[in-house]
């Protein structure tokens, strides 16, 4: 974050703005918009201004720029065609602690003046830092579509009822309140213009709720992919938005954990193969604790949690102890893997069906169906399986599967370090070993993989 994003309250303040070109009222008209007390230092004014100088609304001093301008000023402007005098703005404003913005000139900023979506009391700041001014705008216009102009209507209506609210409930059971409100028909209501019949039913349900905390809270088993945000589900996101308290596995990346509501808690009980800080069963009570204390639990898991993540062991146990529960399924590491690698999993030229297996038991052995495993005209995936991959090539070799049986290794698939090493049964545990990948893998053996160069279609990104 090259920015700290903070909104100002620059009411009856003084701003300095030096520049009287068009540039200048752009920034100026947002100045007025909130409120500030706007000084203007230019030789001359545009149009624009020259009538909001006339009509009092701005200051203007008709001179270039001196020092003694920035004298009890909260903020500065500098919008000047001359580099030199922008330069000296920003350096004297900045040896003074005056937050200042030199126009398209990002080094010399100490604030960015950002797109604004604007539903007063409701904003919505957009800023690319100064590195593309135009994509912010761009994204501006997506989500002026996306909130319409009600919303500030909506933000008032619920301000009318703050006081009320909050003399009667505690602070969780407010914000679950609201979140109950804002996301049902209440809200529906008064977006709609049905002011009156809002009210009521609003006044109705404060009447109707208590303070005394219910009895357990919820938790939610959420699939969080394979690790790129984009590919969270809508209804996850809605869940990771409202939970007290997230337990996190390794397996779930920054960036999906960074969409959790962020005074959650956050508890990481992430295992490796041989390293198990937290185990199963105090993972299940912790779950259970946390329920009973009234909290909405988030248990956010990498991939799907019914795909080899032990999400059924935990929701058995929320049962029998009468606890709610939701499930929400992610992009599960196979098909993330295959589809990234371009390694379509069934294909009616080479495989006319997937098996998906765990090369990493309860009791750390590697005992498969290999004879299951080694037909014809199948796909096998499996998950964990990176320690025993020497044995499975050549189990799957000596139950049948040819030597020159295609087979792939796909690491961190859908990120930025995603990597795709293709051999066959014969040679991939040679490439692997020589590649020194670590965890966070997929093998996909069969004749689909041949199809890798062919349909591969996702380049990671270079990092800078």
């Amino acid at each position: 974050m090259n920015f700290l994003p903070i909104f100002l309250d620059i009411r009856e303040q003084s701003c300095l703005v030096v520049g009287g070109g068009t540039t200048a009222a752009r920034k100026i008209e947002t100045l007025l918009r909130a409120g500030a007390c706007v000084t203007v230092v230019a030789p001359k004014l545009s149009e624009q201004l020259s009538q909001w100088a006339a009509e009092k609304r701005i200051t203007h001093r008709q001179a270039h720029f001196a020092p003694s301008d920035l004298k009890d000023c909260i903020l500065v402007i500098a919008a000047t065609n001359d580099k030199s005098v922008n330069e000296q703005i920003s350096k004297l404003a900045q040896a003074q602690g005056t937050p200042v913005n030199v126009v398209d000139q990002p080094e010399l900023c100490r604030f960015i003046m950002p797109s604004i979506i604007d539903r007063s009391p409701i904003q919505i700041a957009v800023s690319s830092g100064g590195a593309s001014p135009v994509l912010a705008r761009l994204l501006r216009a997506r989500l002026e579509t996306m909130v319409p102009a009600a919303y500030g209507k909506l933000a008032d209506f619920v301000a009318r009822f703050r006081g009320k609210v909050k003399k009667r409930l505690s602070f969780t059971e407010r914000r679950r309140f609201w979140e109950k409100v804002l996301q049902g028909p209440i809200a529906e209501m008064c977006l709609s213009g049905h002011t009156e019949a809002a009210t009521e039913a609003l006044e109705d349900l404060i009447e109707k709720t208590d303070s005394t905390p219910q009895q357990y809270g919820e938790v939610y088993l959420v699939g969080g992919g394979p690790g790129d945000p984009d590919l969270l589900t809508f209804r996850a996101l809605r869940l990771m938005q409202q939970a007290d308290v997230v337990l996190h596995d390794r397996l779930v990346s920054p960036a999906v954990l960074d969409l959790v509501r962020r005074e959650a808690e956050r508890i990481y009980v992430g295992k490796e193969p041989t390293d198990h800080p937290v185990p199963q069963g105090e993972i299940n009570q912790l779950l259970i604790r946390l329920a009973k204390e009234g909290k909405r639990v988030l248990r956010l898991k990498g991939g799907d949690p019914f795909m080899f993540g032990r999400g059924g062991e935990e929701i058995e146990t929320l049962m029998d102890e009468g606890i709610a529960f939701q499930v929400v399924p992610g992009i599960t590491a196979a098909t993330a893997s295959s589809t990234y690698a371009g390694i379509p999993l069934t294909h009616r030229d080479y495989a006319q069906s997937c098996i998906f297996v765990t090369g990493h038991l309860k009791d750390n052995s590697t005992d498969l169906n290999w004879t299951m495993l080694a037909q014809p005209y199948q796909t096998v995936v499996i998950y964990m399986g990176l320690r025993a991959l020497p044995l499975i090539c050549r189990e799957l070799r000596e139950h049948g599967l040819p030597a020159d049986k295609p087979a792939a290794l796909v690491q961190k698939a859908t990120s930025s370090d995603q990597r795709v090493l293709v051999g066959t049964l014969d040679t991939l545990p040679n490439i692997v070993e020589n590649a020194e990948i670590k965890l966070s893998s997929i093998i996909i053996i069969g004749d689909v993989v041949k199809l890798h160069q062919k349909l591969a279609w996702f380049s990671p990104l270079p990092k800078n």
